[in-house]
């Protein structure tokens, strides 16, 4: 059975953020803490308290510094998921498919819209949908690179209705999946370490979004 199809008015989900954003609005960067060559990270505790700053490469480090992060996964009208194909160059994980977007708030931003910042510039559109779907914590080394993920993930799940136009220094290539493609793509491609996890994590959210089916 396919995906079912996407509601036309979806504000019945309880959960929805308005981003304040519109779809076809490009998103600037507003750098706070993250100027010039140092990009800093929010610090946090076991209960997802910030405690501090740190440098971005110096947190992913072994052994690691718990962090805040967020993940998104974001759906068509038709309930196919956008996944995308990390560029080849990036530092971590590079060359490996993933959800639709991850990242890092810089210090003081609120998740949602480093969510929603970090979607528009990967992949050049601003989700239509917001959702929060809850938060997990991981620590996944990530044999490749010899770095290790110490994240308290935000995750959100939405809808995208515009066209995707992704910056080819963040993404290699991008596909639009249903749930049986997503399992055929993983038994083929590499995935990033966290996909697992923060997947499963988000499934809720997913299939409030998407259908059953997921």
């Amino acid at each position: 059975m396919p995906p079912q199809s996407l509601p036309t008015d979806p504000t019945h989900f309880a959960a929805e953020i308005d981003t304040g954003l519109d779809v076809e609005t490009d998103v600037s960067v507003a750098a706070t803490g993250g100027t010039g060559a140092e990009i800093l990270l929010e610090l946090v505790d076991d209960e997802g308290v910030t405690i501090g700053t740190g440098e971005k490469l110096w947190a992913h480090q072994q052994p690691g510094r718990l962090h805040r992060a967020f993940s998104v996964f974001l759906f068509d009208r038709q309930g196919r998921l956008l996944l995308q194909r990390r560029a080849l160059g990036k530092y971590h994980s590079p060359g490996v498919w993933s959800n639709t977007c991850c990242g890092h708030p810089y210090p003081d931003e609120p998740p949602f819209v480093a969510a929603a910042r970090r979607t528009a510039e990967e992949l050049g559109v601003a989700p239509a949908l917001l959702c929060e779907a809850g938060t997990v914590r991981y620590d996944l080394p990530d044999e490749a690179s010899g770095l290790i993920e110490r994240e308290w993930n935000h995750l959100f799940v939405g809808l995208v209705t515009a066209p995707v136009v992704p910056d080819p220094e963040e993404v290699d290539d991008f596909a639009f999946v249903t749930a049986q493609e997503l399992r055929e793509l993983r038994e083929e491609r590499p995935f990033s370490v966290w996909f697992e996890t923060v997947f499963e994590a988000a499934l809720p959210g997913i299939r409030e979004i998407a259908g059953r089916d997921w």
